[in-house]
């Protein structure tokens, strides 16, 4: 379990060291910064002498699209009153999705010794959303998703209530209940 919590410290460390040497992204130098030169050379950079003047004047007309749009700080968002309820919806998302394995396994009564493999079995699961989703976003769309997604987590969570309430009179409840939570995280990363 030590070695699986450390492989991301490793990941990070290889990012750090070898992140200096790449150059910067080109679509951030040329539209937050402005700096026609050096998005150019970051494309040579990164695709060398092939023909990368396409995307250079994709970016140029993304930059006059966006010419007259200020790009906000992270506390400029927090400070613009329109967006507060997109931020309380999401925060509050976060929040109970964190908050909701842990109360979850200790009701299910689960054994100490297979609560790092089910925190293993979350991880998986949003990493399998995150890929599902990103390969059928394009073709439903991002309005279905979310719906549907809402509507998927409703009922798991009506389903997972039940399986807790009857966790008492059937043991094999209790794994209801860490599959309905698999299924939420999915459920989640798919819409929400």
């Amino acid at each position: 379990w030590n070695v699986l919590l450390s492989f991301s410290g490793l990941v990070a460390l290889i990012q750090l060291l070898f992140l200096p040497f790449f150059p910067e992204s080109p679509p951030y130098l040329l539209l937050q910064k402005g700096d026609k030169a050096g998005c150019l050379k970051a494309m040579k950079q990164l695709w060398g002498e092939g023909n990368y003047h396409t995307e250079f004047e994709d970016l140029m007309k993304e930059k006059a699209i966006t010419k007259g749009t200020k790009i906000m700080s992270v506390l400029e968002v927090l400070r613009e009153p329109s967006v507060y309820p997109q931020l309380i919806t999401m925060l509050l998302l976060l929040l109970s999705l964190q908050l909701c394995g842990l109360k979850i396994f200790q009701t299910a009564n689960l054994r100490e010794s297979i609560i790092p493999y089910v925190s293993l079995g979350v991880s998986i699961s949003e990493l399998i959303s995150v890929i599902f989703c990103s390969s059928i976003i394009d073709r439903f769309g991002r309005r279905i998703l979310l719906c549907g997604g809402y509507l998927l987590m409703a009922l798991i969570l009506v389903l997972l209530e039940a399986s807790l309430l009857l966790s008492d009179q059937f043991l094999w409840m209790r794994y209801c209940s860490v599959v309905f939570i698999f299924l939420f995280i999915i459920a989640y990363g798919i819409g929400p």
